[in-house]
């Protein structure tokens, strides 16, 4: 799947919020109205290669440091709907609702009823219940803590995660099937990339996957982390010989979870 593909089928514009946010050259992101700047506001949503900022830090209505949701660039959702390896028929259930973009490419992919999302913050999700209903995508956006899922409709066959994870909620894992997929994106905590994670869940009710690219997305509010864990982490990698994201696995059973280097006997974390 390209971006372009998503573009046409399910046009970005319908979902970005009319204000959004711009990072200034002081540091300050502040806010841009589609009714005062028209013309940039539709080219910063026409890109296909970065996020728009829909929120910062937690709410802030003036100006702001920190980005706490947005809508992910058309590129990154290629990518990852391609990696979560969808059929017909399947169930999924996003964590990370957003603008409500990635639930109507996934609806559109699979069908309404097929696609549960959630979301933590109310003033986000009302807004992408209300996006997803005026685009004929009514998905059932559930405003709750992602961490625990939402146990209600599972099994599911797959779980996307649109922020980063520290850890992988085993909640996640008893929430979906034997052989489903769970694609998560990691916070910097072994490697400065960001990694994509793609765990397989498997009969004896444990995970385990993979890292296959680079992503940057914001952590989960739940998991959130010091700049101090970013330079410990990357210091440790450096130690390590800078080793490549796909020679990192993840295992996580009942108990906890293990990040490994090339083979699950030579644990890193």
């Amino acid at each position: 799947m390209k971006a372009s593909d998503i573009r046409l089928a399910v046009p970005r514009e319908d979902f970005v919020p009319d204000v959004i946010w711009v990072r200034r050259d002081d540091g300050w992101a502040v806010p841009l109205s589609r009714k005062d700047d028209p013309e940039e506001w539709n080219r910063l949503v026409a890109g296909d290669d970065q996020p728009v900022i829909t929120q910062v830090d937690d709410g802030a209505t003036d100006k702001g440091t920190w980005p706490t949701s947005s809508g992910s660039s058309p590129e990154i959702m290629a990518i990852m709907i391609d990696a979560l390896d969808v059929r017909p028929g399947m169930r999924v259930l996003e964590i990370g609702t957003g603008t409500g973009y990635n639930a109507a490419v996934l609806a559109w992919l699979l069908g309404t009823p097929n696609v549960t999302t959630v979301e933590i913050d109310a003033t986000v999700a009302e807004h992408a219940r209300d996006a997803l209903r005026a685009a004929g995508y009514p998905v059932r956006v559930v405003t709750a803590d992602g961490l625990k899922g939402h146990p209600e409709n599972a099994p599911y066959d797959r779980i996307i995660v649109t922020a980063a994870v520290t850890h992988v909620p085993y909640a996640w894992v008893e929430q979906t099937k034997p052989g489903g997929m769970i694609l998560a994106p990691w916070a910097p905590t072994f490697h400065p990339d960001w990694p994509l994670c793609r765990l397989t869940v498997q009969a004896d009710a444990t995970a385990e996957g993979r890292f296959i690219g680079p992503s940057s997305f914001m952590p989960m509010r739940g998991q959130r982390f010091p700049q101090s864990v970013m330079h410990e982490a990357e210091e440790e990698w450096t130690r390590l010989g800078e080793p490549a994201f796909g020679r990192f696995g993840v295992t996580v059973t009942p108990t906890g979870q293990q990040i490994w280097l090339d083979s699950k006997e030579n644990v890193i974390k």
